[in-house]
């Protein structure tokens, strides 16, 4: 069950203040991948027990969700997972969150919301001004993870992605997983939905070039 927030509402506006890396993870330097719409966290959750070798950092729009998963981080103090509320075209826009999106090595897009109705198409988080955020400002070799069961969703990400010239496709059946932020290929529990009721996954990972 999918629940709707629109993305466009004037209460994103207002960007909540972003810690620095220092003061979000235990050891800064790690490498940091990007969950957009992370929902309730679980996959980030399972990727930083899994690969503490990494940081993991996830944006969700619904404040209730972040709230929980940062409560649980504190529970359990985990040093190597952070959350942030509030729309991530904002925030990665945003001229004092510009040193998130200048230390990503990856970020993920999995299951978002398909906004079905055309008239809604403009609420899907991938759009032109935002790859284009993404192209001015993260490094080169970069990777963006694209992940859906929604055809035509797949289809507008895939052509808005490449139709920006600094974003190319990989080859997955050569990609080496066990250098990526999902060494286990640990996955969504929208992906063992998909997976349990044998529908289809349409999934390609980009590099910035």
């Amino acid at each position: 069950m999918r629940q709707h927030v629109n993305p466009l509402s004037s209460n994103f506006k207002q960007i909540e203040k972003i810690p620095s890396l220092n003061e979000m993870f235990g050891d800064s330097k790690s490498n940091l991948h990007l969950d957009i719409g992370c929902a309730a966290g679980e996959f980030l959750f399972d990727l930083a027990f899994f690969n503490t070798s990494w940081n993991y950092l996830g944006i969700e729009i619904r404040e209730k969700l972040v709230k929980n998963a940062k409560f649980k981080v504190f529970r359990k103090e985990i040093k190597n997972l952070y959350f942030i509320f509030g729309n991530a075209n904002n925030i990665l826009n945003d001229f004092q969150c510009k040193f998130i999106i200048k230390n990503l090595k990856s970020i993920s897009f999995n299951f978002p919301d398909p906004w079905f109705k055309k008239r809604h198409h403009k609420r899907r988080i991938i759009q032109p001004e935002f790859v284009n955020i993404l192209s001015n400002s993260l490094h080169k070799g970069t990777l963006i993870f694209v992940k859906t069961d929604v055809k035509d969703l797949f289809d507008y990400m895939d052509h808005t992605i490449t139709s920006n010239f600094y974003f190319k496709k990989i080859d997955e059946k050569n990609f080496n997983y066990s250098k990526s932020f999902n060494p286990n290929k640990v996955k969504t529990n929208r992906e063992k939905y998909v997976i349990d009721n044998q529908l289809d996954i349409f999934e390609k990972i980009y590099i910035k070039i």
